[in-house]
């Protein structure tokens, strides 16, 4: 399995598209945050990163499957699906090694955002932030970043066409962050199916871990959601063996 995660890890950053989706992340983040008006961090009133943990799930979910839309599309596109498994590999070891492969590369793309940790704290008037605030929605973005790579993966698996892959896997990503609380805000379920509809949707679990709160149902349900989608990916490759 370490092989095949080393190997994605390198082929990511061997390739200019693979790095320029991180520069992009990034980019635009600054410009977010530093520089267009409407959600400046300079111009919110006090120091907060709500702005921060409040945009980035947005920009993640375009940015995480355009590194994993390559994952299982250019293996089949290049027939080397096939060279793979003659190896003594297992297809949970594959999928493994991708996942994990991904998951590093999106890690390390969240890694410079701590810099406007350390942006907030010196701007801050007297050197105090919420911290306890800022480690949940850090910790929210880690198992959001998990998520939306599982599912980015399983996108990859449905098809050879990397494009099909990373488009799958964006609307797929925002129905699971988003969707579920956009049905759920319909007056017509307040106060009967719309906390349930929450419940199910990423954005109200992410939401949860941001205020600080550390809650067991929340880290169940990212856990058991990568989970699901790794054991379809993992189905869905053995169904194309056979």
């Amino acid at each position: 399995m370490f092989s095949i995660f080393s190997k994605e890890v390198r082929q990511f950053f061997g390739s200019i598209t693979g790095i320029m989706a991180i520069v992009v992340f990034l980019l635009l983040m600054g410009l977010l945050l530093f520089v267009f008006p409407d959600t400046s961090l300079l111009d919110y009133g006090y120091a907060s990163l709500d702005n921060f943990f409040s945009l980035a799930p947005y920009v993640l979910l375009l940015l995480v499957p355009a590194i994993t839309m390559r994952s299982f599309a250019d293996e089949f596109r290049v027939g080397t699906w096939e060279l793979l498994g003659t190896k003594p590999l297992s297809t949970a070891a594959i999928v493994g090694g991708k996942y994990g492969g991904a998951l590093m590369v999106a890690l390390l793309a969240l890694l410079p955002t701590i810099v406007y940790v350390f942006t907030i704290y010196w701007l801050s008037s007297n050197g105090s932030i919420d911290s306890g605030g800022i480690a949940g929605s850090y910790m929210g973005l880690l198992f959001l970043v998990g998520l939306f790579t599982a599912v980015g993966i399983f996108c990859s698996a449905l098809s050879a066409n990397a494009m099909v892959g990373f488009l799958l896997a964006a609307l797929f990503c925002y129905l699971i962050f988003a969707g579920f609380s956009a049905v759920a805000s319909i007056p017509a379920l307040a106060g009967s199916a719309d906390y349930f509809l929450q419940q199910l949707g990423a954005e109200a679990h992410y939401r949860s871990l941001s205020r600080g709160v550390i809650q067991v149902n929340d880290l169940l349900y990212f856990i058991i959601v990568i989970s699901l989608f790794l054991l379809l990916t993992r189905r869905l490759l053995l169904r194309k063996n056979g």
